[in-house]
C-alpha cells in the first residue's frame, strides 16, 4: 500500500470513530475510554492541580517517578530515532503522541497514533503541530485491539506504557497483522514482581483501571508474544532510581547503581521498567512430499 492509499484509509477508519465508540465498545473498553479522557483533559487535570491538590495526588501522584526514568527514555528514544527513518511507524496507544512525534522528526514516512481516548489524540495533533510535523503524522481514535489498519502496513511500532490495558490475546495477533515483513516492536512497560513496587500499586487503586491493577506484565506475558513474534533484546531498568524523587541529588549515583544492578540475574527481575523487542516472523515455506 502506498502513502496516498494508506493516509485515506486512515481517514475512513476516522470517520467511523464516532458511531463505533458509541454503538460497539463493550464495559472494558468504555473504562479506559472514560480513565483516559479524564486524564488527558489538560484543563482540568491543570485546575485540579492548583485547586484540589490532595485529590490530583490521589489521581497523578506517581507523576513524580516519571523524573526518574532518564535511562529508560534515552534508550527507546535512540531505539525510535534508528528505526523510524523512510519508515511507517505507529505509536500504539499513542497517548498525547510524544513517541510519534519523536519518529516524525528523526525522518519516518509517516508517524501515526492511534488512540482509545478522543482527547488524547487532540492533544497529539496539537502538539505535533507545535513541533512542526503535522505533514508526517496522523493521529485518530482507535481499538488497539483491533485497528482496521492494513495487513502488514506497519514498519515500525511502539507500545510505551500500555500493553497492560490491553487483553494480549487479541493486541499480540492484531500487532502481528498490520507489522510489515522484517517490521520491528519496541515494548516497554512496568513489570510485575517487585513487591515493594506491587504494595505501591495496591494502595493508590485511583491512579489504575481494575483491568490494568490485574494485568502489569511479567516475563509470562513475553513467552506468550513468542508464539507471534520472535523475540529481540530485552533490559531491564530502574531498581533504585525509583526513589529519586526524594533523593534527586543522588539520582545520578542510583541511575549507576541501577546500572549494574539491571545486569544481575534474579535481581533485574526487581526492575520497575523493562523492555523487549518484537520481531516479525520470518514466514517460513512448507514443503509437502506428493
Amino acid at each position: 500500500m502506498n502513502l496516498t492509499d494508506l493516509r485515506s484509509h486512515l481517514h475512513k477508519i476516522e470517520k467511523i470513530s464516532d458511531e463505533y465508540w458509541l454503538t460497539n465498545l463493550d464495559d472494558r473498553k468504555k473504562k479506559e475510554l472514560e480513565f483516559h479522557d479524564m486524564h488527558r483533559d489538560r484543563p482540568k487535570v491543570d485546575e485540579m492541580q492548583e485547586s484540589d491538590p490532595d485529590t490530583y495526588e490521589k489521581l497523578f501522584g506517581n507523576k513524580k517517578f516519571y523524573s526518574t526514568v532518564a535511562l529508560s527514555s534515552n534508550y527507546i528514544e535512540e531505539w525510535i530515532r534508528i528505526n523510524s527513518k523512510d519508515k511507517i511507524f505507529l505509536d500504539y496507544a499513542c497517548g498525547d503522541g510524544i513517541h510519534a512525534i519523536k519518529s516524525a522528526q528523526a525522518g519516518a514516512k509517516l508517524a501515526i497514533g492511534i488512540d482509545i481516548s478522543k482527547n488524547s489524540v487532540e492533544n497529539a495533533a496539537v502538539d505535533a503541530k507545535t513541533h512542526g510535523v503535522s505533514d508526517n503524522t496522523y493521529f485518530l481514535q482507535a481499538d488497539a485491539e483491533n485497528t482496521k489498519l492494513p495487513d502488514q502496513s506497519i514498519d515500525v511500532i511502539i507500545c510505551s506504557g500500555m500493553l497492560h490495558h490491553l487483553d494480549l490475546s487479541h493486541a499480540f495477533p492484531e500487532l502481528r497483522r498490520i507489522l510489515a515483513p522484517g517490521g520491528k516492536i519496541l515494548a516497554a512497560e512496568a513489570l510485575d514482581y517487585n513487591p515493594i513496587i506491587k504494595l505501591y500499586r495496591t494502595i493508590t487503586p485511583q491512579m489504575r483501571t481494575d483491568w490494568e491493577k490485574a494485568h502489569i506484565l511479567d516475563m509470562g506475558d513475553v513467552k506468550f508474544a513468542e508464539r507471534f513474534f520472535d523475540i529481540g533484546e530485552i533490559k531491564f531498568w530502574h531498581i533504585t532510581s525509583i526513589i529519586g524523587p526524594y533523593l534527586p541529588k543522588l539520582l545520578p549515583l542510583l541511575n549507576t547503581l541501577d546500572k549494574i544492578l539491571t545486569k544481575i540475574p534474579v535481581i533485574k527481575y526487581l526492575a520497575w521498567i523493562f523492555t523487549f523487542e518484537l520481531i516479525s516472523k520470518e514466514k517460513k515455506e512448507v514443503q509437502t512430499n506428493l
